[in-house]
């Protein structure tokens, strides 16, 4: 019920930023963007996908250890895009990087599988 597309992927060097992007739609009989719960994982290669943030309805924000204090995820209503906003890049944030929603107020990052709708992800990359 919801289609996801991410985009701002890159190669950076260490220390650089990048803000990626997630454009929500849903259909028009369906329930809005905003009842949704939304989340940034990440899978780098050859290692299980992980939580990195999330924002519910409520838009506290959610992130995991490794990303407190560099990344900050947001969401513009408006436009139904959800952001991710990622400074001081560490070579150990390269991965696929994927969008999803969640139906529900609040946001975790325990049980991804609870996240339904997923985007097609965007590659990011940082070197040393």
């Amino acid at each position: 019920q919801v289609q996801l597309v991410e985009s701002g992927g890159d190669s950076v060097q260490a220390g650089g930023s990048l803000r990626l992007s997630c454009t929500a739609s849903v259909a028009s009989s369906g329930y809005p963007v905003s009842r949704y719960s939304l989340a940034w994982f990440r899978q780098p290669p050859g290692k299980e996908r992980e939580g990195v943030a999330c924002i519910g309805r409520d838009d506290f924000p959610t992130y995991a250890d490794s990303v407190k204090g560099r990344f900050t995820i947001s969401k513009d209503s408006a436009s139904a895009t959800l952001y991710l906003q990622m400074n001081s890049l560490k070579p150990e944030d390269s991965a696929m990087y994927y969008c999803a929603a969640r139906y529900g107020a609040y946001c975790y990052l325990e049980r991804e599988l609870d996240y339904r709708y997923w985007g097609q992800g965007t590659q990011v990359t940082v070197s040393s």
